[in-house]
């Protein structure tokens, strides 16, 4: 049987963290396994937030494809590549762009949202309206099968789905229609109990030392109702238990409850527990990532292997959209 195509992408807007290693990467290392997997940094779509600084952004690629590989994901399995080395991704959603009814990206709930959220940036610029076609051209490009995202992200997916509807139906059938591959994404609690995220600075990295991860860790929010030692807690309220389920062995939970429900255990022990099995989990990652930032050169040859590979396969569906709209 013909393996099947997966496609995504991260931007470099940061170092990575907890949530997209449990989140997303433990699930490309799955995919890369079973499926024909192109994963590559959208550097092009940080710009479209980032455009008026962009100081970072060659930095942040780096950091994201070392992060990448020292938690395992393969450049033997998948193909590695940075999204602005293919320059068919630009021509494509180019071509795309000329088929897509404003409409359609006016209504998506994401633009719509962040154009009222987002204050610190202005975000009306043509760029950030058409985002959603260069995402649909990054995924038709290699006709993918599967677009692995959470159920917030299906609208783009079908956006996606609509554009190679369009085109299919007015120059006949070129373009595969990808599906969404619903990834139920764990929740992540971040330092202040909200979700772990680069935009409210409450992240533990993938790159943090030991030493780093027990000074985020030890003054980490727990339930708020215990305020002291002897105060009885609720597991369902405490951010770290969340991060219990992630990284503790599912056996050792119903200790953990119920030393804290009866505060037979203190938070600051809780945390110990923690500790040292999120570290231990890192251990290996964090050996890996030593040694690949002694080796640019090593980061980069693997850049350029994939790029190779991925602008082959994008030149060829490229030519045959060009050769059915006749262009």
């Amino acid at each position: 049987m013909k393996m099947k195509r997966v496609v995504s992408g991260m931007r470099p807007s940061g170092n990575l963290h907890l949530g997209h290693l449990v989140g997303a990467l433990e699930n490309w290392k799955k995919l890369q396994a079973s499926h024909h997997c192109y994963f590559f940094v959208a550097d092009w779509h940080a710009l479209t937030s980032e455009y008026a600084d962009t100081e970072e952004i060659k930095d942040y690629i780096r950091e994201i494809v070392i992060d990448w590989l020292s938690v395992g994901i393969d450049p033997d399995q998948a193909t590695l590549f940075v999204q602005s080395r293919i320059p068919e991704h630009a021509e494509l959603h180019l071509l795309l762009s000329m088929i897509t009814p404003l409409s359609w990206l006016e209504r998506n709930p994401t633009y719509k949202e962040q154009l009222q959220e987002v204050t610190s940036r202005d975000l009306s610029t043509y760029g950030f309206l058409g985002y959603p076609v260069l995402q649909a051209a990054d995924i038709l490009i290699y006709k993918a099968n599967y677009v692995p995202v959470g159920i917030d992200q299906m609208p783009h997916i079908e956006l996606t789905r609509e554009i190679a509807r369009r085109f299919n139906s007015l120059y006949g059938e070129t373009l595969v229609i990808p599906e969404g591959m619903l990834t139920e994404f764990p929740k992540i609690p971040g330092l202040d109990g909200r979700k772990m995220s680069k935009s409210y600075q409450n992240y533990i990295l993938l790159s943090d030392t030991p030493p780093e991860i027990r000074a985020k860790v030890r003054p980490m929010v727990t339930d708020p109702a215990r305020v002291r030692r002897s105060d009885p807690g609720n597991p369902d309220l405490c951010p770290v238990f969340d991060l219990h389920k992630v990284f503790t062995p599912s056996e050792e939970h119903q200790g953990l409850i119920q030393g804290c429900r009866t505060a037979s255990i203190g938070c600051l022990a809780c945390k110990e527990v923690l500790l040292g099995y999120l570290i231990g989990s890192m251990e290996e990652a964090h050996a890996r990532r030593q040694e690949l930032a002694r080796e640019p050169q090593r980061i980069e040859e693997i850049l350029r292997e994939g790029s190779l590979r991925a602008r082959s396969e994008a030149a060829r569906t490229l030519s045959q959209v060009k050769e059915a709209m006749r262009v």
